[in-house]
């Protein structure tokens, strides 16, 4: 948590107003791969639990509106148990009950899925047939819940780059009217770069409900801190220039300071590490970020998204033009538009403005001229004629 004091203090200080009634923004947290987003949320997690907050958790995955419905439902439900036992339910309790029984049974004519309990779904909340309409009345329902428990929600959200537009769409309706109604119930999101973008896409008015912290590679002295004191606290020291050293090499991503931290451990003696320990550990900490960190994410690649990449490398670690890329592969835009798309969309490739792209893990330029040496642009397949 280096470096991160100003986001976890924005986020204490969003409970605390929502807690007396008040609005304040929500947040989504955008970094690259590696910088520590879902650390936070689970430092944001632990933070609203010591302040007697309910919290739902949720990884975000490509997954319809009925699969949406039912993980969110299942929290929920969860949450509103935990808020206040059955036996125990005002008025108020209940209702939300019901919302959320109506929110489940919604999903679809088939019979959706079971609700699990037997409470009777609401008539004319939540059964709208329209996500946004639905979960706004279930955030109300389970807000007005909290607030007579004097409690409160916090909905944390990992990979929001993952959701569906009709799913960022509904989350962001239904957090816009709980803060109309200030009511103590909210959402706070993580994930690639493209987020603010994507918030701002699926509505307008996002950029007033939220503010969107950007996290990236420690810098000077939290770079530094990330290894020296987690030594420190196992009785070790550190030598400058041997900070100094794996500072460079890591260029301060805070995944990067971590495992370069646990190759030196392992070779290190003694209880002061020095710059030989860094320069040993270097070659099993690169190797181990090929194997794991970068690997995995090129094995999901097709051919074409391997070469569109080895491509991207080859003209440097900056965001590449389409067209740029295109040339070195010898081929025109229009016809690797879809690969670029996919790659987007796989969350390897972020736009950081039109018409460039950048990848979405530090070095990962690096590393594709290593497992790659050669670039290799598959032959345009002919389309077979109609018959």
């Amino acid at each position: 948590m280096v470096g991160r004091d100003d986001q976890t203090e924005t986020f204490r200080v969003l409970l605390q107003r929502l807690e007396r009634g008040r609005t304040e923004q929500s947040m989504i947290i955008t970094g690259l791969r590696g910088v520590g987003k879902t650390v936070l949320l689970g430092e944001f997690r632990d933070i609203a639990r010591a302040a007697k907050w309910e919290i739902v958790e949720v990884e975000a995955s490509k997954h319809d509106d009925t699969h949406f419905r039912q993980t969110l439902f299942s929290q929920l439900k969860g949450a509103l148990l935990r808020l206040s036992p059955r036996a125990r339910w005002t008025e108020r309790g209940r209702q939300a009950a019901e919302v959320l029984s109506a929110f489940a049974l919604s999903i679809g004519a088939d019979g959706g899925i079971a609700v699990s309990w037997d409470v009777p779904p609401a008539e004319g909340l939540a059964d709208h047939g329209d996500l946004g309409m639905d979960l706004t009345d279930v955030f109300v329902a389970l807000g007005e819940a909290a607030q007579e428990q004097g409690r409160g929600v916090a909905i944390l959200i990992d990979e929001v780059q993952f959701l569906r537009t009709t799913q960022l769409e509904a989350l962001i309706q239904a957090v816009h009217k709980t803060v109309q109604r200030k009511l103590p119930i909210t959402f706070v999101g993580a994930g690639l770069p493209q987020n603010a973008e994507l918030a701002g896409d699926a509505k307008s008015y996002a950029e007033r409900l939220f503010k969107f912290p950007k996290i990236d590679s420690l810098k000077g002295d939290d770079a530094r801190r990330a290894l020296t004191e987690p030594a420190a606290i196992e009785g070790v020291t550190m030598a400058e220039d041997a900070v100094d050293l794996a500072v460079q090499i890591t260029r301060g991503y805070p995944y990067f300071l971590q495992e370069l931290g646990y190759q030196t451990w392992s070779v290190a003696t003694g209880d002061r590490i020095v710059l030989e320990d860094i320069e040993t550990a270097r070659e099993a900490y690169e190797a181990k970020l090929d194997d794991s960190f970068f690997r995995v994410r090129l094995d999901r690649a097709t051919p074409l998204q391997t070469a569109y990449m080895r491509a991207m490398a080859e003209l440097g670690s900056d965001p590449q033009k389409a067209s740029d890329v295109a040339a070195v592969m010898k081929r025109e835009s229009s016809q690797l538009g879809p690969t670029r798309a996919e790659l987007i969309d796989m969350g390897l490739l972020y736009t950081p403005e039109h018409g460039y792209a950048a990848f979405t893990v530090p070095d990962f330029d690096k590393f594709m001229l290593r497992a790659v040496p050669q670039l290799q642009v598959p032959e345009v397949r002919k389309r077979r004629p109609k018959s």
